[in-house]
């Protein structure tokens, strides 16, 4: 064993006690961050402004602090990038991470240099937490692969700009440098197709033993890859590759191409990290489920998804959640986001300690007949059909069809990128109907009740969904394809570009 497997060994069960300390504490830990957060913040802008001196407890807290998205804390961000200090959060930003917003454009999430740890901690302290819990270390020997934005930042007022995965980039510690790829120079190329070519020629002669990614571009690298080489799999390039770290979306849908790619079985990490903070990891090999970091920066609090968009809905603390109810997450960090709606839903599986599923979007959902599909059914519904009839998918996305052009019942259409088309395709999307009416009751009775006909499944080329991003200008870097829409503006894209290699079923 190395000396750099053994320290990592040491300091993973450092790390892991840690963990334990603070989670056997969970409400304890989040309120000490609230108050820590409010009395950080209290001479702010928005400290003043919402009467931060007068905050004793939660309940102070969510009478002077509204829900917001990033419309309703615009003007002060406004502010920070035309060079003003102390209005989110005291000084300023140490970073503007840039994100893609649909009604707010260009997005600039500030990061702080007392968030900034915290963000490189999370994907770190995951990884020795798998050090520890499976004993599997020899991948800190090998090269690792970290497909990612590009390093290189403008300037917004004297604040370094960039993607968040590309800020990340300047802090990859002294003790991997040597093992990271890509290289610098090709971690700078803008263009995704390009980058990835050069990433396939840079690696392939290289041991390599982890790979990190969004899943749709680690799977467009591993083709890259397969077609450069002429081998069959992953695994004859790179026969030690052990270990696989992916985020962003839900990984069940790609297991079967990535069984494929790869030709071996290997161990898949998840996280859950987003600009606005490092929200959640999996600390357990053989466990999917996340851990919220509840020691991270943040304090937390919890909207049901289904009473969301009433005028006044109930906010919770972490000691108020329960298990299988769909919340919102709404985030307060030691970066200055106040009441921080992030768009996501979430499922706690577990409250010793606070475990956590991704379920969706709070916006992207179908509700177009009042059914509100979420994002963990419409991925369960594609599992079940795919564990009965067979079949890889690359990758989905789904839509409510209201008016056909052919006539008949409304229905959710379904459109879906096979990398290996199921035996039986009637039988396939019979399942796949069914297994959404099992997990969905509302949707359940719009299929009986005779108000919708059952899910109409169109078939697309292979690489469609790269097409359609490219032609947005979201290929590539953390860029994801929404999984269901509750508008027909992706479908009416799909249907512009394929319209003559579809198949109806």
């Amino acid at each position: 064993m190395s000396l750099k497997s053994t320290l990592a060994r040491l300091y993973a069960a450092h790390v892991v006690r840690s963990t334990e300390r603070w989670a056997s504490h969970p409400l304890e830990v989040q309120m000490r961050w609230l108050h820590k957060l409010v009395n950080t913040a209290k001479h702010t802008q928005f400290g003043k402004d919402h009467d931060f001196t007068s905050i004793k407890n939660y309940d102070d807290f969510k009478k002077r602090v509204p829900i917001n998205d990033y419309e309703g804390l615009k003007n002060y961000i406004e502010k920070i990038k035309a060079g003003q200090s102390d209005v989110l959060w005291p000084g300023k930003p140490l970073y503007f991470a840039k994100t893609s917003g649909t009604t707010s454009g260009t997005k600039y999430i500030p990061i702080s240099r007392e968030s900034m740890p915290y963000h490189i901690a999370g994907a770190r302290n995951m990884l020795l937490h798998y050090i520890h819990r499976s004993g599997k270390v020899d991948f800190v020997d090998g090269k690792m692969i970290f497909l990612q934005g590009s390093p290189i930042l403008s300037d917004t007022n004297g604040i370094k700009t960039g993607r968040l995965s590309g800020i990340v980039a300047h802090y990859v510690p002294a003790y991997l440098q040597r093992n990271r790829m890509p290289s610098w120079d090709t971690n700078c190329i803008e263009d995704w197709e390009a980058k990835v070519e050069a990433i396939v020629r840079e690696t392939v002669k290289e041991d390599m033993r982890l790979i990190s990614g969004i899943p749709p571009w680690v799977q467009m690298y591993f083709e890259r890859l397969l077609h450069y080489t002429g081998k069959a799999t992953v695994s004859e390039v790179f026969p030690n590759f052990s270990l696989m770290v992916i985020g962003g979306v839900a990984f069940e849908p790609y297991q079967k191409i990535f069984d494929k790619l790869i030709g071996k079985t290997i161990d898949t990490l998840e996280l859950y990290p987003a600009s606005e903070g490092f929200i959640a990891y999996q600390d357990q090999p053989d466990n999917r489920d996340l851990l919220l970091l509840l020691d991270g920066g943040i304090f937390f609090e919890f909207i049901p998804a289904d009473k969301f968009f009433e005028s006044n809905p109930p906010r919770y603390h972490i000691g108020e959640v329960k298990t299988g109810v769909n919340y919102a997450v709404i985030l307060n960090t030691n970066a200055g986001l106040w009441g921080y709606n992030i768009g996501d839903t979430i499922e706690f599986t577990s409250t010793s300690p606070y475990r956590i599923r991704v379920t969706g979007r709070i916006k992207h959902f179908i509700s177009a007949f009042g059914e509100h599909v979420i994002g963990s059914e419409v991925e369960y519904a594609i599992n079940q059909a795919i564990k009965a009839h067979g079949g890889r998918i690359n990758e989905f996305t789904v839509a409510p069809q209201v008016t056909p052009p052919e006539g008949g019942l409304p229905y959710h259409e379904w459109w879906i990128e096979f990398d290996e088309m199921p035996a039986d395709m009637s039988a396939f999307a019979l399942t796949l109907d069914q297994a959404l009416q099992d997990k969905n009751v509302y949707y359940k009775d719009l299929i009986t009740g005779k108000i919708l006909r059952p899910a109409v499944i169109r078939t697309l080329p292979k690489n469609a969904f790269n097409q359609y991003m490219k032609s947005i200008g979201k290929l590539g870097g953390q860029n994801k394809l929404p999984r269901l829409s509750n508008d027909r503006k992706i479908a009416e894209q799909l249907e512009k570009f394929f319209s003559n290699q579809q198949v109806d079923l």
